[in-house]
């Protein structure tokens, strides 16, 4: 039952994904095929949402980046410390998903002139648990790291449904208060991933 609720979970990932892509290539070849002369028009409103942001968009970029640095990190953690092929498939999915999400906002801010991002957890002004945000102290990241096999899995699973949901909490403020659209698109996927993420944690804690 596990290891078809982490399948499923996969298999919703890699279609989100592929189908974003089909959407984005079919819309590109459309404009070419039929030679429109909308086409300029429609680059130079694609520029002008690119070009489209406020100080929400810019924290979400800024603060969202090490945040998923951390998920990415608590991913790695699993190779050599867990047999658990639920937790191994979830951190691998978990990776797949937020490392490109981080290139995106590394992206973002460099259009919009702002500094790179950085993974320095300083960047988040000194946030930890009281924050509300999920983030992981120093003492957290260390106790994970030494753990292994069933006790790895029960830190692993019960802190990683905690920063999902300071990501998810994070994610809505920039659905209610960003004006990029791409940023706000990518709020609402980490939504909707990440609760479904949640779920399947929940349920392979018991």
């Amino acid at each position: 039952m596990r290891t078809t609720l982490v399948a499923s979970l996969a298999a919703a990932t890699v279609s989100a994904f592929l189908l974003a892509g089909c959407s984005s290539d079919d819309s590109s070849m459309d404009g070419h095929s039929m030679g429109s002369p909308n086409s300029s028009s429609a680059s130079s409103d694609q520029a002008d949402a690119s070009a489209e942001f406020n100080d929400a968009d810019v924290m979400f970029a800024r603060m969202m980046y090490p945040h998923h640095a951390q998920a990415v990190e608590m991913a790695a953690m699993v190779d050599g410390r867990t047999e658990n092929s639920d937790v191994v498939a979830l951190a691998s999915a978990i990776e797949a998903a937020q490392q490109p999400e981080m290139d995106r906002m590394t992206a973002w801010l460099a259009e919009w002139g702002q500094p790179a991002p950085s993974s320095d957890m300083g960047e988040m002004g000194g946030m930890d648990h009281s924050s509300g945000m999920g983030m992981m102290t120093q003492q957290d990241m260390d106790a994970l790291s030494a753990a292994t096999g069933a006790e790895f899995d029960r830190q692993w699973l019960t802190m990683m449904i905690e920063h999902h949901e300071g990501a998810i909490e994070m994610a809505n403020i920039e659905i209610a208060d960003g004006s990029n659209p791409d940023a706000q698109e990518m709020a609402r996927t980490i939504v909707a991933s990440q609760q479904q993420e949640i779920d399947t944690m929940q349920a392979l804690l018991g």
